[in-house]
């Protein structure tokens, strides 16, 4: 599904091929986005515009986006670019991504490998039994970086990782940073024994994708 509800005041768009079914947005406020709905599930009208604002931004996937009409601020990247490691999951991201010729503030990004709608993630890891750790160890804090926003270019290499250039901070999910970096190298084959960066598993399996 994929499409466009539009308010007095605010459109919701939702792209279903985006979607990793957080259920954030239905737990978050169910009049706006009801549950199980047989028709209609997306009512922008049943809450001010703030709050679908919020509603739509707790998407980690993107697949909720919003075009307020009320003269209030578009959505804007944050001022963090950040890549968070969701357990047993996809790569959560939260920036500027520049992708396949287009700019994304949020995005979920297969590590799996059994995705079908490469390189987002379409829960695949879930029936594949994905196992990888929310959680790595912690190391030496790495170096803090000159800036923390701007462009994050994600490349999908061809039969390999996700190529990322631009200011990030790999963050655990409850929050510790493991690695600043402006480029690096995250497996998206499932293989790697050094979770969440990539050591050349893909070749060893040979992922395509």
């Amino acid at each position: 599904m994929a499409g466009t509800v539009e308010g007095e005041k605010i459109d919701v768009s939702f792209n279903g091929k985006r979607c990793i079914h957080s259920r954030n947005c239905v737990l978050g406020n169910p009049h706006v986005f009801v549950p199980n709905a047989p028709g209609e599930w997306i009512h922008p009208e049943a809450a001010d515009v703030e709050q679908v604002v919020t509603l739509a931004q707790n998407c980690p996937s993107g697949a909720i986006g919003y075009l307020r009409k009320d003269g209030g601020p578009q959505e804007k990247p944050p001022v963090v670019n950040t890549v968070r490691l969701r357990e047993n999951g996809p790569l959560a991201v939260h920036a500027e991504i520049v992708l396949g010729g287009e700019t994304l503030f949020r995005a979920t990004l297969c590590r799996c490998g059994a995705s079908q709608n490469k390189p987002f993630c379409d829960n695949s890891h879930i029936k594949a039994g994905f196992t990888a750790t929310g959680e790595p160890p912690l190391k030496d804090a790495p170096a803090s970086l000159d800036a923390r926003n701007g462009p994050l270019t994600v490349t999908p290499t061809t039969n390999g990782p996700l190529k990322v250039e631009g200011n990030a901070e790999i963050v655990t999910g409850t929050g510790h940073t493991i690695d600043r970096t402006t480029r690096t190298f995250l497996c998206r084959c499932g293989h790697s024994a050094n979770k969440p960066f990539c050591d050349g598993s893909h070749k060893r399996v040979g992922f395509v994708g």
